[in-house]
């Protein structure tokens, strides 16, 4: 029944989700996605390196989801929504064993807090609540081994630890977790426990190198550079980040997707001055860890522990926009949620009778972060009501501008979406994917010559982009600069050489010099990338005809 119960809260708080749809990096990881949709996805997804990042567990589900729902966003969200509910019960199942008290109310909490919308109500974001799910299981089992002393536990958890790390390895952290479990119940790490990690801490090291490298190569900091600054900017954002965590935890208000980018490298001395309190807490609750000090310094040991790879210290391609992310709290929150729920249990043992009982304010915590999480949902519903409500938060988010134009575009705005490109540049002029943007806008309202320019300011900006070489080409070859165009589609396909479009483009370029053999060329191998093209099939059957 107490599961039972967790899951409802969980279903009723999160029904607006099932109507949002696809957002942000929905279109390049789940609807534009050539992996998850083809055949051999699977085998592409877990003995390639094609893909951005190196998740194949997630991939696998995606892949059977693209067969299940396809572009039907509700079935994806249902699954999100599916696997926030079991880690909710897992959280709970968690902390029960470890003898927490409250556990209950710390899953309840952990279910309806709206910091945990930007990843159930974001499909992208599966790749948090499925690897959430396999790290439960593994500190679960691992407890259960820790109790036991029988290796088929370990075993299972060690696999489970496998699993997260495939789904996303944002989990890197768990060994110290484990380790922290341990000293929580018997109050002291043997040299056995050190070792038991051993293999834990094998696994984090091996996939978390695998994940950087695909970073660097394949996924958002490829061919550019993202990081925080040097030394002192990262350690001062080290120590700033999980202040701003812990606050939006505590009165979640104001949350948005991008937040305000901070400049640490500018902040001087003070920069230090969040870092040396975090420090100093850190080292007080250790000092008290024989009395009430212990379960402060486990819950928040756990929040910290587990943002630490996204403090800073290791570069991230979201950095471009902003160096906090709601998202990135979702396996942290659970620490904060235990540590209230076991306070609020405290302090109802220490009322007198007569007094007003916990109860009554503890529900009404409950049911206002509920209504918080409906009506954060519904932010979630398409690109257009996630970026204005960002830019009603945060209206210098260059890359919410760029987002919204995208979004307005899309619907036939043209107008409209040019004035958010440009106010995008004018806040930030160097912000190449937003001279696309506007390139590709200005284009379509006939304005080749200016849509020109804006491609070359994204290629002075970004050269090796071989959309927006294909793009110019697109648009010198409407000025009648068919060699310039040439020259643009050739760059594209060195950039990219199975970019079925570009081979398309190309081929209509040649075609109007009257080089038919090297049109057909082109036009066939578009159709070996992409077998569905119906323009490169339509054009090669004319040419042969007229041939």
């Amino acid at each position: 029944m107490a599961a039972g119960l967790l899951l409802l809260a969980t279903f009723v708080t999160y029904l607006p989700a099932l109507r949002d749809g696809f957002v942000w990096d929905d279109g390049p990881l789940i609807t534009d996605n050539r992996i998850i949709q083809a055949h051999d996805g699977l085998y592409r997804s877990w003995f390639t390196t094609e893909a951005m990042d190196y998740y194949p567990v997630t991939q696998s589900l995606w892949w059977l989801e693209w067969r299940l729902w396809g572009k039907n966003a509700g079935g994806w969200h249902a699954v999100n929504v599916l696997l926030h509910a079991a880690n909710v019960v897992l959280v709970w199942t968690v902390l029960r064993r470890l003898r927490i008290p409250g556990a209950w109310l710390a899953a309840l909490l952990f279910a309806v807090h709206p910091v945990n919308v930007a990843t159930v109500a974001w499909i992208s974001e599966q790749k948090n609540t499925l690897s959430m799910l396999f790290f439960a299981l593994s500190i679960l089992w691992y407890l259960r081994f820790d109790e036991t002393s029988h290796w088929r536990w370990y075993g299972w958890s060690l696999a489970a630890f496998l699993l997260a790390l495939l789904s996303k390895a944002a989990v890197v952290m768990l060994p110290v977790v484990l380790l922290g479990c341990v000293w929580w119940l018997h109050g002291r790490l043997r040299s056995r426990d050190w070792l038991r990690t051993v293999p834990f801490f094998a696994l984090s090291i091996l996939l978390g190198l695998t994940t950087v490298w695909f970073q660097y190569h394949r996924g958002t900091l490829s061919g550019r550079v993202v990081h925080v600054g040097g030394l002192f900017s990262r350690v001062a954002a080290a120590g700033f980040a999980p202040w701003f965590y812990l606050s939006k935890a505590v009165l979640p208000l104001d949350l948005c997707m991008v937040y305000p980018r901070w400049n640490p490298g500018a902040w001087g001395w003070s920069g230090w001055l969040p870092g040396i309190a975090l420090t100093g807490s850190v080292a007080f609750l250790w000092w008290k860890r024989h009395g009430w000090g212990r379960p402060l310094l486990f819950g928040l040991g756990y929040f910290v522990v587990m943002l630490f790879p996204v403090l800073g210290f290791f570069d991230q391609g979201f950095y471009e926009f902003s160096l906090v992310a709601d998202h990135w709290q979702y396996y942290s929150m659970a620490g904060l949620t235990a540590l209230a729920a076991a306070g609020a249990v405290a302090l109802g043992s220490r009322l007198h009778r007569g007094q007003q009982p916990i109860i009554g304010p503890v529900a009404a915590v409950v049911i206002v972060l509920a209504a918080m999480s409906w009506q954060r949902c519904r932010v979630f519903r398409n690109q257009e009501t996630l970026f204005r409500d960002n830019l009603l938060h945060n209206p210098l988010a260059w890359v919410a501008h760029n987002d919204l134009g995208i979004a307005l575009a899309g619907s036939g705005r043209i107008q409209e979406a040019i004035g958010h490109f440009q106010q995008a540049l004018r806040i930030w002029p160097d912000y190449a994917e937003a001279h696309y943007n506007l390139g590709l806008a200005l284009s379509q309202l006939g304005r080749v010559q200016e849509a020109s320019e804006q491609y070359e300011q994204a290629l002075r900006i970004k050269p090796d982009d071989a959309e927006t070489h294909c793009n110019l080409g697109n648009v010198l070859l409407k000025q009648g600069k068919i060699n310039d165009a040439i020259r643009h589609y050739e760059q594209a396909l060195q950039i990219k050489p199975n970019f079925a479009e570009a081979h398309y483009n190309l081929g209509n370029a040649l075609k109007k010099l009257g080089r038919a053999p090297e049109a057909i060329a082109h036009y066939e191998q578009a159709l070996r990338i992409r077998p569905d093209y119906p323009e490169a099939r339509n054009a090669l059957a004319r040419l042969q005809v007229g041939q």
